[in-house]
C-alpha cells in the first residue's frame, strides 16, 4: 500500500483525485492506497440523502463560506473541517478475506486503536456504522463507496474540540447523536501529525496482514 498525506484540500478536488486513482487501481496501475487529508468547511449529503437533516438552508450555508456537496458515499449528512481527519482508502476489495464487512470493520478497528493511543475507550455501535464513545457520543463517521470492487470516501475522525459545523445538521441523521473528539476526549490538544502517523500504523495493522481469498485457498 502507498500512503500520501494531502494536507487541506477542497472536498470537490479530493473527490476527483480519488476517482483517478480508483480508476488506476483498477486498471493495476496504482497499488492500494491511501490518502490522509483536512477539508475545508464542507456538508456532505450520501446516497441515503440527507437533506431533510440539514437545519439551515444553502444560502446561510454560502454565506458562512461552508460548502455543500452531495456524495457518492454510503450513509446520511456529515460534516467536514479543518481539525478532523478524514482518511479515503482506495482499495480493491473483491479478493479480500471477508469482503466489504471485514473491510468496513478494519477501517473501525484502525480509528479505535488510534483512539486507544491516547486513552480514548471507544467501541462500534450495532446498527450504527463508524466509532462511538457511547450510545450517543459519535467521534468518528463512515461511508464508502465502491466501483468494480474498489473503495473510496472513507472515514472522518474528529479531532480537534471545536465540533460546533455540526450543530447545523442532525448528526447521520440520527436523533439524539453528539459529535464528541478526540481532544475533547482526551482531556488535551491532540496533534493532528502525530495522530496522523499513529492512524496509519494502526491501518496498515488492520490492512496489511489480509490475504487474498486465491492465496488462501491454495495454502489450504
Amino acid at each position: 500500500m502507498r500512503v500520501i498525506d494531502l494536507g487541506l484540500i477542497g472536498y470537490d478536488e479530493a473527490v476527483a483525485l480519488q476517482l483517478k486513482t480508483l480508476a488506476a487501481v483498477q486498471a493495476g496501475e496504482v497499488e492500494n492506497t491511501l490518502y490522509v487529508l483536512e477539508h475545508p468547511k464542507v456538508i456532505t449529503l450520501g446516497r441515503q440523502g440527507g437533506a431533510e437533516n440539514l437545519h439551515v438552508d444553502e444560502g446561510f450555508l454560502r454565506g458562512q463560506g461552508i460548502e455543500l456537496a452531495r456524495t457518492a458515499r454510503g450513509g446520511n449528512i456529515t460534516c467536514h473541517f479543518p481539525g478532523q481527519l478524514v482518511a479515503y482508502p482506495i482499495w480493491r476489495v473483491e479478493k479480500r478475506r471477508g469482503g466489504m464487512h471485514k473491510f468496513f470493520d478494519d477501517m473501525e478497528e484502525a480509528v479505535i486503536g488510534a483512539c486507544a493511543h491516547y486513552g480514548v475507550a471507544t467501541r462500534r455501535r450495532p446498527g450504527h456504522p463508524g466509532v462511538w464513545v457511547d450510545d450517543t457520543r459519535k467521534i468518528c463517521s463512515m461511508g464508502i463507496g465502491v466501483k468494480q470492487w474498489v473503495t473510496y470516501h472513507g472515514l472522518a475522525l474528529n479531532v480537534a474540540r471545536d465540533v460546533g459545523l455540526f450543530d447545523l445538521i442532525t448528526l447521520c441523521g440520527i436523533q439524539g447523536a453528539r459529535p464528541t473528539s478526540l481532544s475533547a476526549e482526551a482531556g488535551r490538544n491532540i496533534d493532528m501529525q502525530e495522530l496522523k502517523d499513529v492512524f496509519i500504523e494502526q491501518f496498515r495493522r488492520n490492512f496489511a496482514d489480509t490475504p487474498l481469498a486465491q492465496d488462501q485457498a491454495a495454502a489450504g
